[in-house]
C-alpha cells in the first residue's frame, strides 16, 4: 500500500493579513478625500469664471449698440441662462462703458467655496479683468 500524502495548504487569508489591507485602505481614504474635495471645489470657481466670463461677448455687444446692460432686464439681454452654483448674479454698467458681471456662489456649490464671489470687470477703456474673492486663494483660477 502507499502512503498517501495529504497537502493541508493555508486556505483564505489570516488576521492581521485582513487588518493591514483594511488600514492601507484607511491611509489611502486619508488622503484621498480631501484631495477630490479641494479639487470639487476648485473646479466649482472654474466653472463660474468660465460660466461668467462667456458673457463678456454679449455685454460687449450691447455696449456697441449703445445699450447699457444693467439691473435685471440685462440678464435677459445678454441672455445669461442661470447656474445652479450661484446663489445671486448681478450686471452693473456705467454710461462710460465700465462696471463689472458679478456671481456669488450658493450653498449648491462646496462648502469652501459656499460664500465667494466671482466678478469679471471692466474698464471705460474695455479692458477686462477678473477677481474671486471670499474664498482660499487655492481655489482661484490662474487667470483671476
Amino acid at each position: 500500500m502507499k502512503n498517501i500524502q495529504i497537502n493541508h495548504a493555508q486556505k483564505g487569508f489570516t488576521l492581521i493579513e485582513l487588518m493591514i489591507v483594511v488600514a492601507i485602505i484607511g491611509i489611502l481614504a486619508a488622503i484621498a478625500i480631501p484631495q477630490y474635495q479641494d479639487y470639487i471645489a476648485r473646479s466649482q470657481v472654474n466653472r463660474v469664471v468660465g460660466e461668467i466670463s462667456a458673457l463678456k461677448t454679449a455685454a460687449e455687444e450691447n455696449l456697441m449698440r449703445g445699450v447699457i446692460p444693467t439691473g435685471t432686464e440685462a440678464s435677459n439681454n445678454i441672455g445669461f441662462p442661470g447656474s445652479s452654483l450661484l446663489s445671486a448674479f448681478a450686471i452693473s454698467f456705467q454710461n462710460d462703458g465700465s462696471g463689472s458681471l458679478q456671481g456669488t456662489l450658493g450653498e449648491s456649490a462646496s462648502t469652501a467655496v459656499s460664500s465667494g464671489t466671482v466678478t469679471i470687470s471692466r474698464t471705460d477703456a474695455g479692458v477686462w479683468s477678473c477677481s474671486v474673492s471670499g474664498v482660499d486663494s487655492a481655489f482661484v483660477p490662474a487667470g483671476c
